[in-house]
């Protein structure tokens, strides 16, 4: 199972084996990125959202020797 999260500040990836077992996890924190401000700015945090979930992704695919299947099948 590919599981994702993100809270205001934070963005985790994980592949769970039988809704239990971490396989690998990744967590991309922005607390470095929002120190200067004092807080959550929610637009740096939105795009840092969208810049750090594709290499988590890649980071926990590449942990557990996982890959993305295309479905064969029409729509």
């Amino acid at each position: 199972m590919l599981a994702i999260e993100s809270s205001c500040d934070e963005t985790g990836v994980a592949v769970v084996q039988g809704g239990r077992r971490i396989l690998a996890q990744a967590v991309a924190s922005q607390i470095a990125l929002h120190a200067p401000a004092g807080g959550i700015v929610p637009e740096l945090a939105a795009r840092a959202h969208l810049s750090w979930m594709v290499p988590a992704l890649q980071e926990v695919l590449a942990t557990t020797g996982s890959r993305w299947a295309r479905s064969t099948r029409s729509r």
